[in-house]
């Protein structure tokens, strides 16, 4: 944990914070924090500071807050748009990807994607943000990303992608292709990543209909998680 993100509910007054359950326990076994440890803080769609450890019981922490006034990292001029994954890998994708500063995912569905999915706990609000905060503990980060579910294919690839990734550059990663993928265009891009076996000719087609380009980044097909992270690495 290299930032304790706070919201509201953890404030007991205006300067003061009680950091309890996870994060209490990670403070103390894993960061060994001690009374009157400086601590990196930032409150969670908002600015960055820093705070001081005042007290420590069994349960809780308490921090006082200096000034919250440092902007958080830049955000990726990335959209990413991926076929629902299995659960859990998709915990770990969205932890990774927070952590690289992906603020705009959309979760889709497609011919290959298990009905069964979608059906997962995961997809609740609550437990999707459990693995965005992770993300952004790990990044000292605070600007949450938004989640779109989408579980229409054709509606959201012909009515509502084509305005979401105006003005990008529009990919979409598919092993079976011999272009390669661009290298650090560090500009605005839209990232379609298909499911385990990849999209089938038909959406590949759809996709191609609207400006994308199919592209590739080896000979080696990589796991879904593998290559969010690698091709993210190499488009910024």
């Amino acid at each position: 944990m290299n930032i304790i993100l706070l919201d509201k509910m953890d404030f007991f007054d205006s300067k003061h914070a009680v950091v309890k359950g996870r994060r209490f326990k990670h403070l103390t076994s894993v960061n060994r924090v001690k009374l009157g440890d400086s601590l990196k803080c930032g409150f969670i769609n908002s600015k960055i500071g820093t705070g001081i450890v005042s007290k420590i019981t069994h349960e809780f922490i308490e921090i006082e807050v200096s000034s919250l006034d440092h902007d958080p990292p830049k955000a990726l001029p990335l959209n990413l748009v991926l076929a629902l994954p299995r659960p859990k890998m998709l915990k770990r994708i969205l932890e990774s990807v927070t952590s690289l500063g992906v603020k705009n995912i959309y979760l889709v569905n497609s011919w290959r994607v298990e009905k069964s999915f979608w059906q997962s706990p995961v997809l609740n609000t609550g437990e999707l943000q459990k693995y965005l905060i992770l993300g952004l503990e790990q990044s000292c980060d605070t600007i949450l990303p938004i989640i779109h579910i989408k579980k229409l294919f054709s509606p959201f690839v012909n009515q509502e992608l084509p305005q979401i990734a105006r003005d990008t550059i529009k990919i979409v990663a598919h092993p079976k292709t011999a272009q390669i993928c661009p290298w650090q265009i560090n500009t605005p891009a839209t990232l379609v990543i298909g499911p385990e076996g990849g999209f089938i000719e038909r959406e590949i087609k759809t996709f191609e209909g609207h400006g994308f380009e199919i592209c590739q980044i080896g000979s080696r097909i990589l796991r879904v998680e593998t290559a969010v992270t690698a091709i993210i690495s190499r488009l910024f």
